[in-house]
């Protein structure tokens, strides 16, 4: 069968890759410690399981309009208000099957072939394939490692050219953890609007962050940048519901009317029960957020200064998300690797620890470990991983 050229393109997700190898070897039954997970190990809030499954008795059980129950629409808007003192109006948000389907159908209602979008990375790995499905351009912009991973206003103007239709901002980051301060938001948003550019901000971190550090939303800079933002979010990481497929977008009301008329002829609609669990989950709010936040900032304290002290690891200590990037280019060299890919690979086989390489987010030298586990598979990890580098370069 000659497949369409568009799939033929497809890089395959590294993260799904890494979680199905270490899935095999655990079936064969072996000691494997996963920390390839994009999702938090709580099981969702039962507040919110209990108002699904109400919703369901109750008959809400058919279709619902496109865009999302207008119930769920108002309990986005207060929280847009509540949280970032934002306005929006029901027809500037779209509710989809998960962030990541609002994402796809964002770029689908977007983007014409041979435009550009200009991603920073290291980036979540999905944002280059979904642009390349719209027949679009990635254009990546390195955001180095003494910057705490994040690009600056000079480098993405010397990005943008006459293609150039939109940047993506994503803060708290996939992969690193890492966030733009407000000062930095001001300054991105200030060339964005100089060259016309669309900001899809991409916040579906931005419950889990840790220490004194604020989220800022770039929407909060100013009305005229707000307008040229796209906000994607989600109860997804925040509120452990990742299964449940809920994610919004808050924007222009041309481009909101254009992703919801898409996602008619593709999804319908987001799941009537999911939708009732995420109305449950803004609107009935029971302290589980915080208890989850608690409890992945004391995994992060914990698990990072054990991390930094292996001989050929670096890590920038992240402020949000839930997962550590840390450099071992100089740990894959000394154990006789020719690349960390490489050193990824024979470190879930010979001590059964599973990572992502970070050359799947464009950031060859690093790899991802998710702390969204126990802190006694954490420390156990990392133990193995130190004596994997001890065993390789002795």
């Amino acid at each position: 069968m000659q497949l369409s050229k568009r799939v033929s393109t497809l890089t395959p997700s590294s993260t799904l890759a890494i979680t199905a190898k270490a899935k095999a070897l655990k079936a064969e039954g072996h000691d494997v410690i996963g920390l390839g997970a994009g999702e938090p190990d709580f099981n969702t809030p039962s507040y919110i399981i209990e108002a699904a499954a109400a919703s369901m008795r109750e008959g809400h059980t058919k279709y619902t309009p496109s865009g999302g129950l207008p119930e769920l629409k108002d309990a986005v808007i207060d929280k847009f208000k509540k949280d970032q003192a934002l306005d929006y109006s029901q027809d500037e948000i779209m509710v989809g099957t998960g962030a990541k389907h609002v994402l796809y159908t964002l770029f689908q209602a977007l983007l014409d072939e041979n435009d550009e979008v200009i991603i920073p990375t290291p980036y979540w790995v999905s944002y280059p394939e979904q642009v390349k499905l719209a027949g679009g351009n990635p254009v990546y912009v390195d955001g180095l490692e003494e910057n705490d991973f994040k690009i600056t206003p000079e480098q993405l103007q010397s990005a943008v050219n006459n293609k150039t239709k939109a940047v993506i901002i994503n803060s708290p980051s996939n992969p690193t953890g890492n966030m733009y301060s407000k000062e930095e938001l001001e300054k991105i948003g200030e060339t964005a609007l100089n060259n016309n550019l669309l900001v899809v901000s991409d916040e579906i971190y931005e419950k889990l962050i840790y220490g004194d550090v604020v989220h800022h939303s770039i929407a909060q800079v100013s009305q005229q940048l707000k307008d040229q933002t796209v906000v994607i979010n989600g109860v997804s990481k925040s509120h452990s519901m990742t299964g449940w497929r809920i994610g919004y977008a808050a924007g222009n009301e041309e481009l909101i009317k254009a992703m919801t008329s898409l996602a008619s002829h593709s999804t319908s609609n987001p799941t009537a029960s999911s939708q009732y669990g995420a109305i449950a989950a803004y609107t009935k709010e029971d302290g589980s957020v915080e208890k989850m936040r608690q409890a992945f900032e004391e995994r992060l304290d914990r698990v990072y200064e054990k991390l930094v002290q292996i001989p050929g690891v670096s890590c920038v200590k992240p402020k949000g998300a839930f997962y550590l990037f840390p450099n071992v280019k100089e740990a894959a060299s000394s154990c006789g690797f020719s690349s960390v890919d490489d050193w990824v690979k024979t470190l879930l086989e010979e001590e059964k620890v599973a990572v992502v390489p970070g050359s799947g987010f464009g950031s060859p030298d690093n790899i991802r470990l998710s702390y969204a586990t126990s802190l006694d598979l954490l420390e156990s990890a990392l133990e193995r991983m130190e004596r994997f580098i001890n065993n390789h370069s002795s």
